[in-house]
């Protein structure tokens, strides 16, 4: 012990050793109290930590741990919209014929997507014509519609002899004629399927038709399997794609003008032009150059109408035989240089083929007076929203082998077939396009609980407004409807997958409106499109478009996140919706549904 407490003396001299002894006694009593004392305090205090311990866990079991901090929900002041004037109908915003004086005539540049300003932009509801009726439901429709719907008495009068349409009491007929169709449109294209066999065994599903006409063409292919989107220009006339639609036809409005068309590259297996009357051997073979983008290796280019079969029909087309020839022969040069070969021939048709050969562009394009020449790699094959034609021939990607007519699965088993695209995409693979494609089959199956007239002949035209892989229109594909899969211009680019599987679509900005004509669909489908979107694009506007767009007596189902739906729900009030709030399939609190339906309401004005 004394070794342990050895005092020094303040001077550094040892004490003596009494001094010592006196001052260890009280320091060891001292020691061993407190030693004593903290044994004693020590089991006290974790006698009481154990009781105290037991305490916190029952009351943890009692009370609910805090809920994540939540948002509150997006609120907007009533509203309500006037209603447009009658000449507003038909109002077409990007492709208004009152604003083309503005534009340039240039290879109809004025015909092609010009939106208004914000300042400009309509805030009201556009009437329909007076004596509207809702449409007649496909399949009828097909070959039928009601006069006042689209009351355009034009394409009767002028092509009357072609038998395109025939106007009979308060409806429309549309008997399946044409410029090329002289014994009917079902004639011309079983003829059309002995010169591609590919088109009786699923190896052809999507095609695009450039100056559809009424769509006569893409109407005949529903029925062999094929999905067409038909294409024309807004004009003052004829309405063409008015008609398509109303007759429950896949249409969009759209011309190969200056820019190019909103589709991905390599999508359609099949392209046709029936006298469409395009210049395509003009302006270093522009409009030609972007078929060749958006047709898939191995796809075909089908021509009927002039300069076909110039040496039987020039005398009708108000031209020579040499002039004809010459036509004939350029197209014929221009199609070689850019890797097509004229796979058949026979009377008004004539088909040539896209190469899927490398070797074909290696020999060709990579010489130095190559004419077109070769794109170079700075441009993006699939960049089609307000995208130049440029004069060059775009040339698929030696890395996609599975990716041509001959290589990809036949419809329909290539609907749910991961598509190799999916490797260009960010987060793209097999799993994560087999989990969409699980996703939404759960999906539909809850829409229709919710909505019967889903998957009836109450719903014919439907668009799923922000889609990814197509999973809705694919979880649709057994009932009586077409889907147009829009997938955002500023979003990953997932088009290219869509037509891959034998679905059809377009890209978009839902800042902009749409192009068609209004009431052309009876649903509109969403899934997170004002969350992804609304900082960009006013939510206001984007439903007074969905409702221009959407048919009386039609239906939307808005999927949001729940701090948008109450605001929603609020405008579309305002637009003379009636809707209700659902709950998604998993009941999910922070996600809900909209499901709408816009009345049928006519101008109070009284005019048509």
């Amino acid at each position: 012990m004394q070794s342990c407490w050895k005092m020094k003396h303040k001077d550094g001299k040892p004490g003596n050793q009494q001094d010592r002894n006196v001052r260890v006694l009280p320091l060891t009593i001292t020691l061993i109290v407190l030693c004593g004392l903290s044994f004693y305090l020590g089991g006290i205090f974790c006698s009481e930590k154990n009781e105290l311990v037991g305490k916190l866990k029952a009351v943890a079991k009692a009370v609910p741990p805090p809920k994540e901090p939540t948002v509150s929900p997006l609120q907007i002041k009533p509203v309500s919209f006037s209603e447009c004037s009658v000449e507003y109908q038909d109002y077409t915003p990007c492709t208004d014929p009152r604003r083309w004086k503005k534009y340039g005539v240039h290879r109809l540049t004025f015909m092609e997507r010009h939106c208004p300003p914000i300042s400009d932009r309509k805030e009201c509801l556009i009437p329909p014509p007076d004596g509207y009726k809702p449409p007649i439901r496909w399949p009828k429709s097909r070959d039928e519609c009601w006069y006042r719907n689209v009351p355009y008495d034009w394409i009767n009068k002028q092509k009357s002899n072609q038998h395109w349409l025939r106007k009979q009491g308060e409806k429309f007929l549309f008997p399946g004629g044409g410029t090329m169709f002289p014994d009917g449109v079902s004639a011309y294209v079983d003829l059309m399927q002995d010169l591609i066999p590919g088109m009786k065994d699923g190896t052809v599903r999507t095609a695009i038709d450039t100056g559809c006409g009424v769509a006569s063409w893409g109407g005949d292919l529903l029925d062999r399997g094929i999905l067409t989107v038909s294409l024309a220009p807004r004009d003052n006339h004829e309405a063409q794609v008015q008609f398509a639609l109303e007759r429950g036809i896949p249409a969009i409005l759209g011309i190969i003008s200056t820019q190019r068309l909103p589709f991905p590259s390599n999508s359609f297996d099949m392209a046709h032009c029936s006298r469409c009357l395009i210049p395509w051997t003009e302006f270093g073979g522009i409009y030609l150059l972007e078929i060749n983008r958006i047709l898939r290796p191995g796809g075909f280019w089908v021509l009927s109408g002039p300069p076909v079969n110039y040496q039987r029909r020039w005398r009708g087309w108000n031209t020579t035989i040499e002039e004809q020839k010459t036509d004939y022969d350029n197209l014929q040069k221009l199609l070689t240089s850019m890797c097509f070969k004229l796979y058949n021939k026979r009377d008004d048709i004539a088909v040539w083929q896209k190469t899927s050969n490398s070797s074909c562009y290696s020999s060709k394009l990579s010489k130095t007076n190559a004419y077109p020449p070769k794109c170079d790699d700075s441009l993006e094959p699939n960049s089609a929203w307000y995208t130049p034609l440029r004069p060059c021939v775009m040339v698929p990607s030696p890395n996609l082998k599975k990716s041509d007519l001959s290589s990809i699965p036949k419809w329909p088993k290539r609907l749910h077939f991961p598509p190799e695209r999916l490797s260009k995409i960010l987060g793209g693979s097999a799993s994560a396009f087999k989990h969409d494609d699980s996703k939404w089959k759960v999906r539909a199956k809850h829409y229709k609980t919710l909505l019967p007239a889903l998957g009836t002949d109450k719903i014919r035209n439907v668009m799923d407004m922000n889609t990814v892989y197509g999973g809705f229109a694919a979880a649709m594909i057994d009932d009586p409807i077409w889907v147009m899969n829009i997938v955002s211009s500023y979003g990953p680019n997932t088009l290219s997958v869509v037509y891959d599987r034998g679905l059809i679509g377009t890209y978009h900005d839902w800042c902009e409106a749409f192009s068609t004509y209004p009431r052309t669909y009876d649903l509109l489908h969403l899934d997170g499109l004002f969350t992804a979107e609304s900082q960009r694009c006013d939510m206001k506007y984007v439903l007074l478009e969905m409702d221009r767009i959407l048919r009386p007596d039609g239906y939307t189902i808005i999927r949001e996140s729940s701090y948008f739906i109450d605001a929603i729900a609020s405008i579309a009030k305002g637009m003379r919706w009636g809707c209700r709030k659902e709950d998604t399939e998993y009941s999910v609190e922070k996600e809900k549904m909209l499901i709408c339906q816009k009345k049928l309401w006519y101008s109070s004005s009284g005019q048509s």
